[in-house]
């Protein structure tokens, strides 16, 4: 029997034949994803790796949502200000109206902004965890992220537990101009307070952290981490390159090159995100509570090694003094 006769159901035997727009089905989406060097999975057997290709170890951009199910234990948590809502107080246009996207992108992400925060245990151990969500208009920072981080610390120091923060976004959001570069200063605002609690702050850095969250809080924590072959940076490769006229480093604005430069701690795969976390948060606050001790006693004997020079300056004085 022929090949021909074998396989009928793939082969065309009329050539030239077009089907209208209007009849071709779509493929259904979900269930095959390609990794970067080619390689086709199933999104079932990704999404059992928590988003990560086995082979690779390339890490798939997730949201909100599936990181909270990797961290929390149970995926129990309680939400924070999940009703605060994005709004149009400048009035701004651009190719369509910003009450219109914020409208049309909730509907289409089923989200309220582009940062969700949530407060629950990781191992036995209460955190609070703020994400961002790319989804959102490109994960940008407006005056909801800065308010969320500001009731995530608040949340953080009520319940006395570690912050962690989950970076993905493209910077301000230009819609809200200078109300959104002000988030920069709130949340940096906000955070000296939970170092001043003795709190830990976690900074864990995805795919892409850009612009002005890099500028600001995403790069204070007490442990600033990040998934592998994350892009780390303010401006984009291409920008910089334009504006020096020069060529940049191979793996430049990874989080590989940032670790080479001293500007991460260390890089934490997504399936090792649940054990480190809770590994560093304790070892973070049992390091603030030791420091404040020994500042405490230094302080203590700085004062008490004054002390007898102080006394022979007053005698001093007394004897000067007619």
């Amino acid at each position: 029997m022929s090949s021909e006769a074998q396989n009928p159901w793939f082969k065309r035997r009329d050539k030239g034949i077009v089907t209208p727009t209007t009849q071709k089905k779509e493929s259904p989406d979900g269930f095959w994803y390609k990794t970067p060097t080619g390689d086709v999975i199933e999104v079932s057997e990704l999404r059992k790796n928590m988003s990560v290709t086995p082979k690779e170890g390339y890490h798939v951009r997730i949201g909100s949502k599936e990181y909270f199910e990797i961290i929390f234990d149970k995926q129990q948590f309680e939400l924070i200000a999940d009703d605060l809502s994005p709004v149009d107080k400048l009035k701004f246009e651009d190719k369509k109206k910003y009450a219109d996207r914020i409208v049309a992108t909730q509907a289409k992400t089923g989200l309220k902004d582009s940062m969700r925060a949530a407060y629950g245990k990781t191992s036995g151990h209460p955190i609070v965890v703020a994400c961002m969500d790319f989804s959102f208009i490109g994960g940008s920072m407006g005056n909801v992220m800065g308010e969320k981080i500001a009731r995530s610390v608040e949340m953080a120091i009520e319940k006395k537990c570690p912050f962690m923060l989950i970076s993905k976004s493209g910077g301000a959001r230009m819609m809200e101009a200078g109300i959104s570069l002000m988030q920069m200063a709130k949340a940096s605002a906000k955070l000296t307070q939970l170092s001043a609690a003795k709190l830990p702050y976690i900074s864990y850095l995805t795919d892409p952290t850009t612009g002005g969250v890099t500028a600001s809080f995403a790069m204070l924590g007490d442990l600033n981490i990040a998934e592998p072959g994350a892009l780390i940076g303010f401006a984009g490769p291409r920008v910089i390159k334009e504006t020096i006229g020069r060529d940049l480093p191979e793996g430049f604005q990874t989080s590989e090159f940032l670790l080479e430069k001293g500007f991460l701690d260390f890089i934490v795969d997504r399936r090792e995100l649940r054990e480190s976390s809770t590994k560093s948060s304790i070892c973070l606050k049992v390091m603030k509570q030791i420091l404040f001790v020994v500042s405490f006693f230094s302080i203590c004997a700085f004062k008490l090694h004054k002390i007898p020079s102080l006394c022979s300056s007053a005698v001093l004085w007394k004897q000067e003094t007619p």
